[in-house]
């Protein structure tokens, strides 16, 4: 009777333990999205501004993935948080082996080293310009995401002094409050961003330039920075979605422009066009990874993958580029390093030439401006059936 008794007393106490859990949970997805949710930027209703959130005005597309077909939409995200879904293995740790980069550039020489990820180094006519900084171990909330496989390709204390900062929207791995306050104490850059990152930049207690599409930041006579049009989203929060703005750069330089693309889906591939028309692109640092979100798919909605980065390139009329974004944290499907092999199957099979990647940590010479030579238009569909069945087969 004792032990009947003892164990009704243990049931109730879960039970009720259980009820007050789902009544936390329930209080908890009730109260702290509105919590979260801030209004990061108040202006006047736009073209991709609807006077609460922006949007895509090619259209949103942004979604991560759909699931496989019988599969249902919670259980494919939760298979993809953890890792279970196929996925091919990635490496826990990558070696690098990183060089100095020089204090200054001075003229027009340019050199580009890639950090990591987002983040390169672009020195030229005495500037330092870094883009999407991250020296941070995991990018998430809370500290609580995808951990790094590489260490940055040039320690936080071997980074010469940084005038420039980009920051191309406001997703973890690509605005680092922690960095960007260690760049500030440092050497107080000017940070250019668009509109809406300020505020959350200036949660960190670090000031930032922000601007529409279109919007210029002047740096000195004959260099500017000019906010242009990408296809993307933003959040900190799930309750904060498209509370600030997201754009791609042209840093405008007496030697050929730089184009910096941040985080970008394809959407219509124009916003490529609208960037080239500021002259010539010297240098385009485009996103080549965090495109496949389950087996051979080539692209997702709001990240561009190799086929269309390479189209991307072709637009700018670009003469030299990085494939960045890839390779630093797993953020998705594809194998470790199929972005920078899928790429050269792509650029070779194209034509198109000055387009790859480069190595972790170590300081590129970028050639001078040359116009390339035209290329017909690179079509997603019909370049798959045409790459070696080797390149169409990567993981």
């Amino acid at each position: 009777m004792k032990r009947t008794s003892l164990g009704r007393r243990i049931a109730g106490g879960l039970g009720t333990t259980v009820l007050w859990l789902v009544i936390s949970l329930c209080l908890v997805v009730a109260i702290v999205p509105r919590f979260l949710d801030a209004r990061y930027y108040r202006g006047p209703v736009s073209a991709h501004f609807d006077g609460t959130r922006f949007f895509n005005p090619d259209g949103d597309d942004d979604a991560v993935a759909a699931p496989k077909p019988g599969q249902s939409r919670p259980n494919f995200l939760l298979r993809y948080i953890l890792g279970n879904d196929g996925r091919p293995k990635w490496p826990d740790r990558v070696a690098i082996h990183p060089v100095a980069p020089p204090a200054r550039v001075e003229g027009d020489a340019m050199v580009a080293t890639w950090v990591g990820h987002a983040t390169v180094l672009v020195q030229t006519q005495g500037l330092n310009i870094l883009t999407d900084p991250v020296w941070s171990r995991t990018v998430g909330p809370l500290d609580i995401g995808p951990a790094r496989v590489a260490e940055p390709g040039i320690a936080f204390d071997k980074l010469p002094k940084i005038d420039v900062v980009l920051i191309s929207h406001d997703h973890y791995d690509h605005m680092d409050l922690t960095t960007l306050k260690r760049l500030w104490d440092r050497d107080h850059p000017t940070i250019v961003t668009s509109l809406g990152n300020d505020s959350v930049i200036g949660q960190a207690g670090v000031r930032a330039s922000a601007r529409d599409w279109g919007g210029v930041v002047p740096i000195k006579p004959g260099v500017d920075v000019v906010v242009t049009r990408n296809h993307h989203w933003g959040s900190r929060w799930a309750s904060d979605r498209n509370r600030a703005l997201w754009s791609s750069f042209v840093v405008k330089l007496p030697g050929g422009n730089l184009f910096f693309a941040g985080d970008t889906g394809a959407g219509d591939l124009k916003w490529a066009d609208e960037a080239a028309r500021y002259g010539p692109v010297r240098l385009a640092l485009i996103p080549i990874g965090a495109f496949r979100f389950m087996p051979g798919q080539m692209a997702a909605g709001s990240h561009i993958g190799p086929i269309d980065a390479a189209e991307v390139y072709r637009r700018l009329g670009a003469s030299s580029g990085i494939g960045v974004h890839w390779g630093t944290f797993r953020l998705s499907y594809e194998g470790y390093d199929t972005p920078p092999r899928l790429l050269a199957a792509v650029t070779q099979t194209a034509g198109l030439r000055g387009f790859g990647t480069v190595p972790l940590g170590v300081p590129t010479t970028i050639a001078p401006y040359r116009a390339p030579v035209p290329l017909p238009p690179i079509v997603r569909d019909e370049m798959v059936a045409r790459l070696p069945a080797a390149a169409r087969a990567l993981p």
